[in-house]
């Protein structure tokens, strides 16, 4: 019986940091970063212009066209080597009127494609527009973006340098919150937690040579690589975008994310919109998860990709099952408090240590990785776990100075003495999720003020994984599979666009004026390289700063990574003497 009784301790103590996995993962990913410039990701490029088809599936988007098209068309890239198709997918909005100045402001550079039976979802609108782009042989490129996005002047050519490899299929600009100072607190927890699964997380999966998802925002393909894809995005689940990704890796092509090609997007501003696009987004995983099921932790029998190595493959279950963790870390903590309360008390010490540590080396090291963004949602970055897991984190950081003080208030935290809120510490994990879930059920109710503070409370994560338990359970009663798009209001607009990419250690990126688009005839070649001209002069030398400035950006990332490790390792040293 003791036997017995050991071993389910031991598999309990274990269990408990599973609670820690997604954090320890993000731990992983953050320590990768800054070996991006040992991939040679921008060695390896050259001024490439191909003669771009730019796909935009609009439903009702007649508030944020102009600003997107207008913009995207002033970038510094060839006017002539852009033509913008919009797929309207059966708009009762002001779409036609807007696209029909547009095309009048710009002949020839903006097509008008009308679908008047809509609502199938993203998918189907972009195939239609995906054949008419395909019927002829003018495209060598394909940049697939949202209606809402505002392209930075030089995220085109950033991107398409990367298609000068022909091994490069697909290339990913950084997604950017672009609401500004337009937005609200969730706005900003977006912006931060778009830091993490965006600039940093991607550019970990170039590292490991695995992509994980095409942002749907900005995705620019080769034609080649689409052609290979059957010509057509997947429309039996609700993330075509991650299917795509996979698919072109599978296939035999690159995809690399460049985090130095910026596009800011409207982000959803209320619990409600943000619960209903990361529950199509969630829902999407879990398909890509069972369709690929035959692809995980198979390593090199994969091909030669990487999608199957263990890395990638704890990195993407980490995030799919962070409820399930959670619950089960906190399960694991109420067995060992019941059973065995000493061991539950080092368990739950030693699982906050680990959290606290993650905790620190990924905030500190996202604010190198994007300065610009973290100096607008620092608050929400420091408290993205949630008021009462930071509170957790200053007993576990300073447990000579808090437990004291806790105890003179009558809550004592010892492992000799169990008290309630040792209790309610280990329920936490597991209560953050349906407190999560609440703060969402009352946004639109007479009780909204509460939202806030309750998201504040639990952390913005746990909204998410909150949101994905909900996914989950829709997925395993087959639920309907619908698109729930997300209103937008134009907030991002020439008010916030054109800052300069965001970089480590410095922040926006110092280059010369716009170029403007080139003018008057030029000569070009058949493969998208261009004859020399003044106007692709300028263009050249812009395009050679700017790539050695993303080198550069990318070398002294990494030596702020080992300042960031080092100043941790010193930290935690002093609080080692100190406790002792």
């Amino acid at each position: 019986m003791r036997v017995l009784s050991a071993i389910a301790h031991t598999i309990a103590f274990v269990c408990v940091f599973f609670g820690a996995m997604p954090l320890l993962t993000a731990l992983a990913q953050f320590l990768l970063v800054g070996l991006q410039r040992y991939r040679g990701v921008y060695r390896r490029t050259a001024l490439y212009l191909p003669r771009t088809a730019v796909l935009i599936p609009a439903r009702d988007e007649g508030a944020v066209l102009a600003t997107t098209i207008d913009t995207l068309l002033a970038s510094a890239y060839p006017a002539d080597r852009l033509r913008v198709v919009v797929i309207d997918d059966a708009s009762t909005d002001d779409t036609p009127e807007v696209l029909a100045r547009l095309a009048r402001a710009h002949p020839g550079a903006v097509v008008h494609l009308r679908r008047e039976q809509g609502g199938q979802g993203k998918a189907h609108t972009l195939n239609h527009g995906l054949r008419h782009v395909l019927s002829d042989d003018w495209a060598q490129a394909v940049l697939v973006m949202d209606a809402d996005v505002v392209f930075e002047p030089d995220t085109l050519w950033r991107m398409a340098r990367h298609l000068a490899d022909p091994q490069v299929g697909a290339v990913t600009a950084y997604i950017q919150e672009g609401s500004g100072r337009r937005g609200n607190y969730l706005t900003r927890y977006i912006a931060y937690e778009y830091i993490t699964a965006q600039a940093a997380a991607r550019r970990t999966q170039n590292v490991l040579g695995a992509v994980a998802c095409l942002a749907g925002g900005a995705q620019l393909h080769s034609r080649a690589n689409l052609e290979a894809l059957g010509g057509a995005f997947d429309t039996t689940t609700l993330a075509e975008d991650t299917v795509t990704t996979f698919d072109t890796q599978l296939a035999g092509h690159r995809v690399v994310f460049d985090g130095y090609a910026l596009v800011l997007a409207e982000e959803p501003d209320s619990l409600t919109g943000l619960w209903r696009q990361r529950l199509r987004w969630a829902r999407g995983n879990y398909q890509v998860t069972r369709r690929y099921r035959k692809l995980w932790f198979r390593g090199r029998f994969t091909g030669d990709n990487r999608l199957g190595s263990w890395l990638f493959g704890l990195m993407w279950f980490a995030v799919l099952l962070t409820p399930f963790l959670m619950l089960l870390s906190a399960a694991a903590l109420l067995f060992l408090f019941f059973t065995d309360t000493g061991s539950s008390w080092f368990a739950f010490k030693a699982l906050w240590v680990v959290n606290l540590l993650s905790y620190l080396f990924v905030t500190l090291l996202s604010f190198v990785v994007d300065p610009r963004t973290a100096r607008r949602c620092w608050r929400e970055a420091l408290i993205f776990p949630g008021l009462i897991s930071c509170f957790f984190l200053v007993v576990t950081a300073l447990p000579t100075v808090a437990l004291p003080w806790l105890d003179r208030l009558g809550l004592g935290l010892t492992r000799d003495s169990p008290h309630p809120l040792m209790l309610f510490a280990y329920c936490w994990l597991a209560l953050c999720l349906p407190l999560a879930w609440l703060a969402k059920c009352l946004t639109g109710t007479r009780a909204r003020l509460l939202s806030r503070p309750l998201v504040h409370l639990v952390g913005y994560g746990s909204v998410l994984a909150a949101c994905s338990l909900a996914a989950f359970l829709m997925q395993v009663r087959g639920a309907d599979q619908t698109w729930g798009r997300t209103e937008k209001t134009g907030k991002v607009g020439p008010a916030v666009q054109g800052a300069g990419a965001a970089g480590p250690g410095g922040g926006d990126l110092a280059r010369p004026e716009p170029a403007g688009n080139p003018s008057g005839p030029q000569t070009r070649a058949p493969d998208g390289a261009m004859a020399e001209t003044d106007e692709t002069d300028e263009l050249s030398a812009r395009f050679a700063e700017g790539t050695r400035l993303d080198a550069e950006r990318d070398r002294r990332l990494l030596w702020w990574e080992v300042a960031v490790v080092v100043f941790l390792a010193a930290l935690m040293l002093v609080r080692q003497i100190w406790l002792v």
